[in-house]
């Protein structure tokens, strides 16, 4: 980030660079987000209410320290497709408010005893794939939403690929001045404009959506059930979670894990998904498209994330604008996302170079390497209904090998003590 000025967490930012900068990071969570209700089947407004306001609450609970849009989360979708497909969405939800619930709880427990057990299980040589892992194993979505899985590639959508992926890349290295700090939302919006030219936009949806309504809330039923079928995703959020703290630690040059503290942010995202699951949204997590925008325009000012959540709460109330929003194609979003998961990979990277991690130990050497083959081989375990596959397992994995390598250090067995 040298040669370019860096707005920080507590920095205020003026209108005319607020509105902006939050409009950037409104369309960078968008397509992600609304993707999870569309597959739940449910309509997406009530989801952009709660990113909103569970954005608003992670803000306030970690004392505006901690800069992170909160988003419709992933780990859910394997288990609460079961229970959905069974019994219903609204046991779905009860689910989502007992995964949120014992979340808080495990908060507590760290708030309690404290995060230094971090620095044991996940050290350097072991935090650096995993935060790598969680953009490189999204690698393959941005390339899928770009169209270039696709068995019958279709030149327009790489065009518009092309002219988004294009215009974020060299915009972040041309661009001078105000349009430095949002070469995102030009890409954003030079991709949607290349669709339009294509003939890939449709506006059938856009028409017939009404112009002001209320979000679709609901309430939540639970069976023990179903609560024993999603409760286990608490091992995939909380890995997801500190891993999204430690980058965009790494991102913002200060220890989250330590201030405003891994208990507080926890709490937060956690707490915000139980509130889901009561009015009918689908669970939240800390969103790593938006931790590739600050990455990538070095503003990481509070204020431009609570921006974007109070947008995101009023587009959720006006139908044509939010159903507008949605009908950004995949090459632009699969575009950006391009820059954005490659950028969480490189911090991952960059935590390896900051702390110097020594290659010449074999744990070290050992612990970087069964992390990132386990994370990119697509190796799998299945407990009950949870599949526990990608960066999550190598979390799991990578614990396991540094609290044993911890152990045996303690009894004086490795040879590299």
């Amino acid at each position: 980030m040298e040669g370019r000025k860096i707005i920080q967490v507590e920095d205020k930012v003026p209108a005319k660079l607020l509105i902006p900068l939050s409009i950037q990071h409104m369309f960078a969570m968008f397509g992600a987000s609304v993707l999870v209700p569309f597959i739940f089947g449910i309509n997406p407004a009530v989801v952009l209410f709660m990113n909103g306001v569970g954005t608003l609450l992670f803000i306030l609970i970690t004392k505006a320290k901690a800069p992170a849009y909160l988003g419709s989360s992933f780990a859910f979708l394997a288990p609460a497709g079961i229970v959905i497909a069974k019994w219903g969405y609204e046991y779905a939800l009860g689910g989502f408010v007992a995964v949120g619930f014992c979340g808080c709880i495990l908060a507590l427990i760290i708030y309690k005893f404290g995060s230094d057990w971090i620095d044991i299980v996940l050290p350097p040589a072991a935090m650096g794939p995993v935060v790598a892992l969680i953009g490189l194993e999204l690698a393959g979505s941005a390339a899928g939403n770009a169209g270039l899985l696709d068995e019958q590639i279709d030149s327009r959508k790489v065009i518009v690929f092309l002219v988004t992926a294009g215009v974020a890349v060299f915009g972040s290295i041309l661009f001078r001045k105000f349009l430095s700090v949002i070469p995102i939302l030009i890409a954003v919006i030079s991709g949607y404009v290349a669709a339009l030219l294509c003939g890939i936009v449709d506006f059938s949806e856009v028409a017939a959506a009404p112009v002001f309504a209320l979000p679709n809330f609901s309430a939540p039923k639970f069976k023990l059930e179903a609560i024993v079928i999603i409760l286990p995703v608490i091992l995939v959020i909380a890995s997801e979670h500190i891993g999204h703290q430690i980058v965009t630690g790494k991102i913002i040059g200060r220890d989250l894990i330590k201030d405003p503290g891994l208990h507080r942010s926890l709490f937060a995202d956690n707490f915000s998904t139980m509130i889901s699951g009561f009015i009918g949204s689908v669970p939240t997590t800390t969103y790593g498209e938006n931790i590739g925008v600050m990455a990538v325009t070095g503003v990481y000012s509070v204020r431009v994330i609570g921006g974007a959540a109070i947008l995101s709460i009023i587009v959720s109330f006006i139908g044509k604008l939010s159903t507008l929003i949605s009908t950004i194609p995949g090459p632009v979003i699969g575009g950006i996302s391009f820059l954005l998961y490659g950028m969480i990979g490189t911090s991952g990277i960059r935590i390896l170079v900051d702390e110097k991690v020594d290659y010449g130990r074999s744990r070290n050497l050992m612990l970087t390497s069964v992390i990132f083959v386990t994370g990119l081989s697509g190796a799998a375990i299945k407990i009950g209904n949870i599949e526990l596959t990608g960066m999550v397992l190598a979390c799991i994995v990578g614990m396991i090998l540094s609290l044993s390598f911890y152990i045996l250090d303690k009894f004086h067995l490795t040879n590299d003590v």
